[in-house]
C-alpha cells in the first residue's frame, strides 16, 4: 500500500496533444436526401476503386470538387465555419492567414469494403462529414492512428503479442475510432494517418464527404516564415520547349 501511495503522487503531464475536433451538423432530412442522391449519381455504376476491397473514393474518380455542386454549398459553408473555429481554438490568428478549400470528394463503402491507412500530404487540415451510419460502427469506424507511441518505451511493445502493457490504456493507445452517424463532422490535421474499417453491414452503404484545406499567407503583406505566399502571388513557370 505504501508503494501505491508513492506512485499515486506522480503528476502525469500529457504533452504535445494532437487535436481532433468533432461536431454534429443538424442536416435537414430533405437536404440529407439530396446529398445522398448527389453522391450516388457521382458514383454511377462504379462499385469501388481499382484496389480489391477498397471503397469508391471520388478523388480517384474525377469527383474532387463536390463543394461546387449546388446541393453541397450549404454544408460546405457550415464545415468552413467549423474549420475556422478549430483554427481559432488551436491558437491561429485568422487575420494573418488565408484558408483555401482545396478539394472535396465523396466516399462510398459497400459491404466488405475498407479504406486503407493513409494521410493527405497535399493538405494541412482535413474534415469528414458522415451522411450515414447508426452510431454502432457496424458499417465501419473511422480510425485515427497515433503518429508515434513514445510512452510504450520499447518500440512496438504496445502492439506486440502478450505485451506487458494494459490494452487500450489512454497513455499507450495506437488508434482512436469513431462510429459514423449522419451529421457527424470530424476535423484533424491532414498529416495524421487514418483509415476506415470494413463495412460489416451487408445491406448498408457507408457514405461520407471529405474535405481538404490549405493555409497560406494573405494576399497582401509579407508572408511569415514557412507559410506559403498566397497563390495569387505565385508565378507559373512554363515548360521549356523541345
Amino acid at each position: 500500500m505504501m508503494g501505491f501511495c508513492r506512485w499515486s503522487c506522480l503528476e502525469l503531464h500529457a504533452l504535445f496533444p494532437t487535436v481532433v475536433a468533432t461536431d454534429h451538423l443538424d442536416l435537414d432530412p430533405l437536404e440529407l436526401a439530396a446529398l445522398l442522391q448527389t453522391v450516388l449519381q457521382c458514383r454511377a455504376e462504379a462499385s469501388g476503386n481499382p484496389d480489391p476491397g477498397c471503397a469508391w473514393t471520388g478523388d480517384l474518380n474525377g469527383v474532387w470538387q463536390l463543394h461546387q455542386h449546388p446541393a453541397c454549398r450549404l454544408i460546405t459553408e457550415q464545415v468552413i465555419q467549423r474549420v475556422c473555429g478549430y483554427l481559432d481554438a488551436t491558437g491561429f490568428d485568422l487575420t494573418r492567414l488565408e484558408l483555401h478549400l482545396q478539394r472535396c470528394w465523396p466516399v462510398l463503402s459497400d459491404w466488405g469494403q475498407v479504406v486503407g491507412r493513409h494521410h493527405h500530404p497535399n493538405a494541412h487540415l482535413s474534415a469528414v462529414l458522415y451522411l450515414s451510419g447508426d452510431g454502432t460502427g457496424a458499417d465501419g469506424c473511422l480510425c485515427l492512428h497515433a503518429p508515434s507511441q513514445c510512452n510504450e518505451l520499447v518500440p512496438g511493445l504496445a502492439v506486440g503479442h502478450d505485451a506487458p502493457i494494459a490494452p487500450h490504456h489512454p497513455c499507450n493507445q495506437s488508434r482512436w475510432t469513431l462510429a459514423p452517424k449522419p451529421g457527424l463532422l470530424v476535423l484533424f490535421p491532414s498529416r495524421l494517418d487514418h483509415s476506415v474499417e470494413e463495412n460489416g453491414e451487408a445491406e448498408a452503404l457507408r457514405v461520407s464527404i471529405s474535405f481538404d484545406f490549405v493555409l497560406t499567407a494573405p494576399a497582401s503583406g509579407e508572408p511569415p516564415e514557412y507559410l506559403a505566399p498566397h497563390p495569387g502571388q505565385w508565378q507559373r513557370c512554363p515548360r521549356p520547349e523541345n
